[in-house]
């Protein structure tokens, strides 16, 4: 199975920012004119870090800097979401801290900040955040085995310890499923389920057996909360389905093993999504064990969109790793991705 160009090729706009980019999300939508990004910085010559709110402008889509905020340590994981009238940003670093900017709405300025410092949810870099959508609940979780919950309230942030494993299982990835049940997962394809009203640890498990590597990313539909997604080592994109736990569906990747597929890419997988732009079919007429259409990016420079029986479509291929990216929700046609060197990518699909 060969990775074919999509009919109409997307448009692709790159912005340099000659600083490295270590995250790029969209932002809710502030009104009905204005489109927001955030991007996360980082200078090695100044050995600063930073995120910055961009605001785009149309004909020609063009990013321009709105507002910024110094950041103690780099970033490591980066999110948005909408909490009532007020967008937030969701900040990890390298040191274990926690950061919740608020965005205010009339200039898309960051209006304050509330922080969790370095030590206190975690002794090792944030591997992600995770935020529930619509909310203020957030999970972290880490390499040093912790899953934290860090709730945004009227006192501050609140936070609470889930699970310590005592640096016997590391976490690389978190993705919330439902306002009680989320996915992390870790070292040899490893994932967990969890229940919070079953406290006490995971409530199912799997751990790929086919090979040794390490779940990067995750995604979960929030149709479809039974199947996660999960990118990791090798190229390797599968779904786990928790109907049938022990029978994971590999979509690419694990070149040689029984249940080979063919790879859009050979290096880590370091982001995936649930690809709403793609429609396929009947989508509420489609069986449950069938996967929804999905978009991954690469350590090898590739942006690729994935539909389960068909050949992979190559959106986007640069010469440097696809770090990271997200699809505009009110416009799933359009991709923001960072590029390692030194750039954000837009690509505008047809």
């Amino acid at each position: 199975m060969a990775i074919v160009s999509p009919q109409q090729q997307p448009q692709i706009h790159r912005f340099p920012q000659f600083k490295y980019v270590d995250g790029v999300r969209w932002l809710p939508p502030l009104s009905a004119f204005g489109r927001f990004a955030v991007v996360a910085l980082f200078d090695s010559d100044s050995d600063s870090s930073s995120i910055e709110i961009h605001s785009l402008t149309q004909n020609p889509l063009d990013m321009a800097p709105q507002s910024v905020w110094t950041s103690p340590s780099r970033i490591s994981s980066l999110k948005t979401s909408q909490f009532y009238q007020n967008p937030l940003v969701f900040a990890s670093t390298y040191t274990g801290s926690l950061h919740v900017l608020s965005v205010e709405p009339m200039d898309a300025s960051l209006d304050s900040e509330l922080s969790v410092p370095e030590k206190v949810l975690h002794d090792r870099p944030i591997s992600c955040v995770d935020v529930m959508d619509g909310g203020g609940e957030c999970l972290t979780v880490a390499e040093d085995g912790r899953v934290n919950l860090v709730s945004v309230g009227e006192s501050g942030l609140n936070y609470r310890r889930i699970f310590d494993s005592n640096g016997l299982v590391s976490y690389t990835a978190a993705k919330w499923a439902s306002p009680t049940e989320f996915a992390t997962g870790g070292c040899g394809f490893s994932l967990q389920w969890w229940d919070q009203r079953k406290p006490g640890g995971a409530v199912s498990q799997f751990k790929g057996d086919w090979a040794s590597g390490i779940v990067h990313c995750i995604d979960i539909h929030p149709s479809r909360k039974h199947t996660c997604l999960a990118g990791g080592s090798f190229g390797t994109f599968f779904a786990w389905d928790l109907r049938w736990q022990q029978q994971p569906i590999i979509l690419s990747g694990l070149e040689g093993s029984k249940t080979s597929n063919f790879s859009p890419c050979e290096s880590e997988v370091w982001e995936v999504h649930y690809d709403p732009y793609i429609k396929s079919g009947n989508i509420g007429g489609m069986s449950s064990s069938q996967i929804l259409p999905a978009m991954i990016c690469s350590e090898d420079g590739i942006i690729t969109s994935i539909e389960q029986g068909k050949q992979p479509v190559e959106l986007l291929a640069e010469p440097c790793a696809i770090n990271g990216f997200d699809i505009d929700r009110q416009h799933p046609s359009e991709v923001i991705c960072n590029l390692e060197w030194e750039s954000v990518a837009i690509l505008s699909r047809p």
